[in-house]
């Protein structure tokens, strides 16, 4: 082996994947001691991405106060990439449903409010291009909130600047920019991590689909939906951009449909996403093997989570992949897929609490791997 590339997620609640990176090399280097080993921390676009990609690019972690989903000031983070020019937002970190208590959550008030402070703040600490995530949601505002955070303004047919939530959408009847910076926002790219390809309104649109999760009963459900298709059709009066059934328009409570029509973004799988980021098919070059992983891989992995992208990109250069969890489940399937081979860490058995221990994974992780090189250096020999 003269190239090695370990590009695993990390696995939930135990370790980062910089973290099983390092593992899986110490591993490697007891059989292959010269060998060229690349280690590609990675994430699918939601929990982690900003560490993955901070840590991979030598980047730097930002800290700023902002709004949550009901207007209560927190702490939020994002990442800048090691360009300086690349910011990392999720949207869970200012937006997200966990930051609401449950008997709290309800998307006719919520807003993304915190999430376009978050882009404010970057762009001041000069920032142009942006990879936002947009999983996590506790809204169905459309993106208004964080529009308004940038300066726009929503208004009644009587003129009245409306508030904020998935409430003021079917009231919108004049969207004034004037003190949006368009000018500023023009020179900057924006691409969304996006797995769901759901429209805007409809039957599988944002709300019917995806605001139960968020707190949202039977009727406003149904306001939801309808103030979604009426902001959809203001935008085509005014932006002159049809939004209401692009697949993925509809992600985060419609905030994939409104980064489309204010932001000209572009919407990208998550893993995908991540890859282009770290120039991944440059990284593949040469490469004799891929090691990937994720927390637990069964038939969930192969719809889209991040080992799955690492093998599609591997795939389309003849490398082989190889896999590590916490957990497997489904390995046929597994191998049906593509995975040369997957391998469970855990040795005995022991409580979730024990499999997960910090030390325990570690060890685990180089202990699989060694095994899986002692294999492999038999056949290249």
């Amino acid at each position: 082996m003269k190239k090695i590339i370990i590009a695993s997620d990390s696995f939930k609640g135990s370790l980062s994947s910089a973290e099983v990176a390092v593992s899986c090399e110490k591993g490697i280097r007891k059989v292959f001691p010269k060998c060229e080993i690349i280690k590609l921390p990675i994430a699918d676009g939601g929990e982690g991405t900003i560490e993955a990609l901070v840590s991979a690019t030598n980047g730097r972690i930002h800290s700023c106060h902002v709004h949550d989903p009901l207007m209560r000031l927190i702490e939020a983070r994002y990442g800048v990439l090691g360009d300086g020019e690349t910011a990392v937002i999720e949207m869970a970190a200012a937006s997200g449903l966990t930051l609401i208590e449950p008997h709290l959550r309800n998307p006719m008030k919520t807003t993304t409010y915190g999430t376009g402070e978050l882009i404010q703040d970057a762009l001041e600490h000069g920032c142009r291009k942006f990879l936002i995530g947009i999983g996590g949601s506790a809204t169905n505002d459309a993106g208004t909130g964080m529009l308004q955070a940038l300066g726009m303004k929503f208004r009644d047919i009587a003129g009245n600047l409306l508030g904020y939530g998935g409430e003021i959408l079917q009231k919108i009847e004049m969207i004034d920019s004037n003190d949006f910076p368009e000018d500023k926002l023009a020179k900057c790219t924006f691409t969304i991590a996006c797995d769901v390809n759901n429209p805007f309104s409809g039957p599988q649109g944002a709300a019917f689909i995806f605001a139960s999760q968020k707190g949202a009963d039977a009727k406003q459900i149904r306001i939801l939906d309808t103030g979604l298709k009426h902001f959809a059709q203001l935008i085509a009066q005014t932006l002159y951009k049809d939004i209401d059934a692009i697949p993925g328009a509809g992600a985060a409570g419609g905030m994939g449909g409104g980064f489309m029509a204010f932001f000209n973004a572009r919407l990208s799988r998550g893993i995908d996403t991540v890859l282009d980021v770290l120039h991944f098919n440059e990284k593949l070059q040469g490469a004799d093997l891929v090691i990937t992983g994720e927390g637990k891989m069964d038939a969930q992995t192969i719809m889209g989570k991040a080992p799955m992208g690492v093998l599609k990109a591997a795939q389309r250069k003849n490398i082989p992949v190889i896999g590590i969890a916490g957990c497997v489940d489904e390995t046929e399937l597994l191998n049906n897929a593509g995975f040369l081979a997957v391998y469970p860490i855990v040795e005995g058995p022991v409580s979730q609490e024990q499999a997960m221990e910090k030390s325990r994974t570690c060890s685990n992780i180089e202990r699989t791997v060694h095994q899986c090189m002692r294999m492999l250096s038999l056949l290249h020999n």
